[in-house]
């Protein structure tokens, strides 16, 4: 798996201009990791709980999930955050959340095996 993370500062707005601070997420999977996704039928677990910058209160939490189905085929995520740290929070989560993905994908490459403990 290869991660890329780019930072963007954007503004918004058609009268009021707001500045945000993007986040560029793309994750390029092997073709093993890929194949373990599709077999084991996780395109749909959620990765981040999260909720960009401009979002509306009465937005529902769900639209805003980042899913692996997101990040599957090369695709690049956005995310919009308030101030630069906040993007650099956001960017540390992200890493960390991807190396525990790393991990788990490796544990579902295989089934478990036989085990034996004597107490």
């Amino acid at each position: 798996m290869r991660v890329s993370i780019d930072h963007h500062t954007i503004r918004k707005g058609f009268l009021l201009k707001k500045t945000y601070y993007e986040v560029h997420l793309t994750v390029a999977f092997t073709h093993e990791e890929k194949q373990i996704i599709r077999q084991r039928g996780l395109l749909k677990t959620k990765l981040v709980d999260r909720r960009p910058a401009n979002a509306r209160v009465d937005d529902r939490d769900e639209k805003f999930e980042l899913r692996v189905e997101h990040l599957m085929d090369g695709r690049t995520d956005r995310f919009l955050c308030a101030t630069p740290s906040k993007s650099k929070i956001y960017e540390e989560d992200l890493l960390a959340m991807l190396n525990q993905m790393k991990a788990w994908l490796d544990d579902n490459a295989e089934t478990g095996t036989r085990t034996v403990v004597e107490f």
